[in-house]
């Protein structure tokens, strides 16, 4: 492939766009006063639809489900199951469900590799890979021909769903250490620093957690390549979530991240193209000490942070307005008609909807 070719997903910079952006910002900031963290946002949400006047459509909001292995060496039986969780979600005896109907998103539940087998019905998406992963601590967690068909299944997904905004959110048992090990392994953060969840973690769980991701990690030594790494230590719920992503930065849509599981396959998408890491944006579901460490790893933060221990979904639930807020800066508060200020030196940018003539916005 030619160096010269488009590739695959654009990065989001455009400086003729953000100085415009950040010139109609300046307008409200003097009019309303200081706006904080909404200035920054909005100007993200214009530079990721590449426009002046970024709009909002029909948001969803995905958990993707899979039951992973090495659950059997970390939990007890009697640890609440996946398809458990999945019955309280689907007959709102949890907060997420409630929370997102009334914010507008619609939001799925994808089987992407539950070991039961889940009944079609509305809110299921069934794209089931296999029953559950294999354990890490054996063998590989998934085959490469497994990641291959869930990134596709990820793809396929991203590219039906309406709308231009993509919540992305993991659910199952074990998928907080499968998420661990992934990243540890991508980038050589401590196992420590990503399993210990607070203060009030009991060392003797820490220590036992520790023991078995220690036995997988060492089971796979070379396993350095992302795509590897996913395959070793993966699960389904994060191999779909990496197509999805890749297929909804390729469309230019906003994605919401939230949880340890949904960053790591943010991280597996962002080896395979770097620029998806500009479409998206952290939200989080709980206090959980490893989450901090990966957002700083992404340079970045939680668009809020509201002392949850909930299900990885909810956090994006209750960010939503505030990312309709900050969308409504630029599209929505009434403005005079203002020359924009003159066009930076040329420079390679994406095709856009952006233009620099004097316009109301």
């Amino acid at each position: 492939m030619s160096s010269a070719a488009r590739p695959l997903i654009v990065p989001t910079a455009h400086p003729q766009l953000e100085e415009a952006l950040r010139f109609k910002l300046e307008r409200r900031v003097a009019t309303a006063g200081g706006l904080g963290e909404l200035v920054p946002l909005a100007l993200r949400l214009g530079l990721i639809q590449g426009t002046l006047r970024p709009r909002l459509r029909q948001p969803q909001l995905l958990l993707f489900a899979g039951d992973h292995g090495l659950a059997v060496d970390l939990n007890p039986p009697q640890h609440h199951s996946t398809a458990a969780q999945i019955e309280d979600l689907l007959a709102c005896r949890v907060p997420l469900p409630v929370f997102a109907h009334q914010q507008g998103m619609t939001l799925d539940i994808v089987d992407c590799g539950l070991a039961s087998a889940m009944p079609a019905r509305p809110g299921m998406l069934l794209r089931k890979i296999a029953h559950g992963t294999r354990n890490g601590r054996v063998t590989a967690a998934m085959t490469l021909d497994q990641v291959n068909a869930a990134l596709r299944a990820g793809m396929e997904i991203a590219k039906a769903l309406p709308g231009n905004v993509l919540g992305c959110a993991g659910l199952g048992v074990g998928s907080g250490a499968s998420a661990a090990l992934v990243i540890s392994r991508i980038t050589g953060l401590p196992l420590r620093e990503l399993v210990r969840s607070g203060a009030r973690m009991d060392e003797d769980e820490l220590n036992h957690v520790l023991t078995v991701l220690h036995s997988a990690h060492s089971r796979h030594p070379g396993s350095e390549d992302p795509v590897q790494a996913l395959a070793s230590f993966g699960g389904f719920e994060m191999a779909v979530m990496v197509g999805a992503m890749l297929s909804a930065a390729e469309r230019r849509m906003l994605i919401l991240v939230d949880g340890m599981s949904a960053c790591a396959a943010l991280l597996v998408a962002s080896q395979i193209a770097p620029a998806v890491v500009d479409y998206a944006l952290f939200c989080r579901s709980t206090d959980h000490r490893g989450l901090d460490v990966v957002l700083a790893g992404f340079e970045s933060a939680a668009l809020l942070a509201l002392g949850l221990e909930s299900i990885d979904g909810t956090g994006t639930a209750l960010s939503w307005p505030l990312v309709r807020a900050a969308c409504a800066l630029l599209t929505e508060v009434e403005d005079t008609v203002e020359p924009m200020p003159p066009p930076a030196e040329p420079a390679e940018t994406t095709p856009s909807d952006f233009d620099p003539r004097p316009l109301r916005g």
